[in-house]
């Protein structure tokens, strides 16, 4: 899960396997894989950053 930040301050988290898009509209929209759109403060390169660093603490997944 990643930490964001709603436009009115409210700290929320994310299941990043869940994110299907996230783009600038001007603000940064999350679109989750069930439709849910979360609007967030932190730009794309951001929420990015967050999914990449949260992916290498967790290590690879083993399927199975």
């Amino acid at each position: 899960m990643i930490l964001v930040t709603r436009l009115d301050g409210r700290e929320i988290a994310v299941n990043c396997d869940l994110v299907a898009t996230v783009e600038r509209t001007p603000d940064t929209m999350l679109t989750l894989t069930n439709g849910t759109r979360l609007l967030v403060r932190e730009g794309i390169d951001e929420v990015v950053d967050r999914v990449v660093a949260f992916r290498r603490r967790i290590g690879p997944r083993v399927e199975g």
